[in-house]
């Protein structure tokens, strides 16, 4: 621990304040880390540190205060990861009594934090319990029962297991929150402080954040002890490995430009903002021979899991989803974004853009607009930070598949039934943002008709799809 450990809050009216930062490590080797973790990182071919690890280690290390800021894609879980593992080894947790504690937004998140320190806790003989909602309570209360040093846990259903006394917290020495913006983005800072104000006092804690915002500055002013700031980069800047396209496509056009986009070469993720605008698009791409899965939240954990792993092995190709549902989302080597319907501001713009081009690999971010859209999108993405090259395009041409790899779906449906005409109540509800939504304008000629329109734009993605097939 170190010096001062027994003060546990700041003055709330004062910024917490900042020390010089520990010399960032060139390598693992000489950090002190246990050989263990050592041997691990070796044989996972994890030889050099990213730079949120190389600056946050020594001081996380040391037991120091931790504020971390970095894009999801950092590497910022083993930043925290490691030290956490490293200062809970060799100490045994009672039952219901965990030692260390990482708090994340999201169920993906909690289990993808588990899982990446999984083969180091184990190396230390360390139990690790993920606590999260949309799975049996009674069982994760079984494995807090049997003991478990760390925690990863949504702040919902870890409140939860404490109101039903099944879960202790006034041992944990540790505490990490992780994606803190979001997690205040999504309505948890009431629990995340009643979880602070629970934790073994003068413990160490270390917080990452995309943004310091002012719920997360509460946070730091409140619980961080003269914490040492990390950036892995600026909290706005564009990552340079990262393309940024706002395709103008014409209304008529817009479902077979998307069918084909999903239809690429490799994998895409798609968003859109409701849970029904996200089935309606998946079931559309699978009746014309895409492998699209839905995620959102009125799916089980169990679903969203499985969907989850086919899409990283590649058994799933176009991952439809809500943007709150893939928060903390992470999947490796997953080069396109595509915002079907545009992001509400430019948090969402760059927290979409983040499952992409991570750890220094490429990719790009797709925003599809009808033409009247184009100055609110142009507003969105000089907000965000970002310059994104702006071209029309149509179904079919090369210059869209030039930026996006898109290309005629084999049009074979894979659950038996041809695609139709959605029926006249769900007229714009599969892709809201390309028509009477955010991204449309009101008498730009791209709003699209009712019943008659969405049977003859769909008969129309129908027939050039035919004509590309020699059909």
């Amino acid at each position: 621990m170190h010096p001062g450990s027994d003060a546990t809050h700041h003055d709330p009216a004062q910024p917490a304040p900042l020390t010089p930062a520990a010399t960032p490590a060139a390598s693992f080797d000489g950090l002190g880390l246990p050989a263990e973790v050592l041997r691990v990182l070796a044989e996972r071919g994890v030889r050099e540190p990213f730079p949120i690890q190389a600056a946050a280690l020594p001081d996380a290390l040391a037991g120091r205060d931790v504020l971390g800021r970095g894009r999801t894609g950092s590497g910022k879980t083993l930043a925290f990861g490691l030290p956490l593992l490293a200062r809970t080894a060799g100490r045994r947790a009672e039952p219901k009594q965990p030692l260390a504690l990482v708090l994340v937004p999201t169920r993906e998140l909690a289990q993808q934090v588990a899982e990446a320190l999984a083969p180091y806790a184990d190396a230390l003989r360390l139990r690790i319990a993920t606590v999260v909602g949309g799975m049996s309570i009674g069982r994760q209360a079984a494995a807090l029962r049997d003991g478990a040093e760390v925690v990863v846990a949504t702040p919902g259903r870890l409140h939860d297991l404490v109101e039903r006394k099944a879960c202790a917290l006034g041992r944990v020495r540790i505490t990490v929150l992780d994606e803190a913006d979001q997690m205040c983005d999504m309505g948890f800072l009431p629990q995340v402080t009643g979880v602070l104000d629970q934790v073994r006092p003068g413990g160490q804690r270390m917080l990452f954040s995309a943004t310091l915002d002012r719920d997360v500055e509460h946070l730091v002013g409140h619980y961080l002890r003269d914490p040492v700031v990390h950036s892995a980069d600026a909290s706005a800047a564009p990552v340079a490995t990262m393309e940024h396209h706002v395709l103008v496509v014409h209304g008529p056009d817009r479902y077979a430009v998307i069918t084909e986009i999903a239809a690429r070469d490799g994998r895409v993720l798609l968003f859109l903002d409701t849970k029904h605008a996200v089935d309606q698009l998946t079931k559309h791409l699978r009746a014309n021979g895409v492998h699209a899965a839905s995620l959102h939240s009125g799916k089980s954990q169990p679903q969203r899991t499985r969907t989850l792993a086919q899409f990283k092995d590649g058994r799933i190709t176009a991952l439809v989803a809500t943007g709150v549902a893939a928060r903390g989302l992470h999947v490796d080597d997953l080069d396109l974004v595509v915002n079907v319907d545009p992001p509400t501001d430019a948090k969402d713009y760059l927290h979409r853009a983040g499952r992409t081009a991570r750890a220094g690999r490429a990719g790009s971010v797709v925003t599809l607009v009808l033409p009247g859209g184009r100055r609110e999108t142009s507003r969105l993405t000089a907000e965000a930070g970002v310059e994104a090259t702006v071209t029309k395009v149509r179904s079919g041409e090369a210059e869209l598949s030039r930026i996006t790899g898109a290309k005629a779906p084999s049009g074979i449906p894979l659950d038996g039934k041809p695609a139709d005409a959605p029926r006249a109540k769900n007229t714009n509800v599969p892709f809201r943002g390309l028509g009477t939504g955010k991204g449309a304008s009101r008498g730009s000629g791209g709003k699209p008709s009712r019943k008659a329109g969405e049977a003859r734009m769909m008969a129309e993605a129908r027939k050039a799809a035919r004509v590309r097939r020699g059909g």
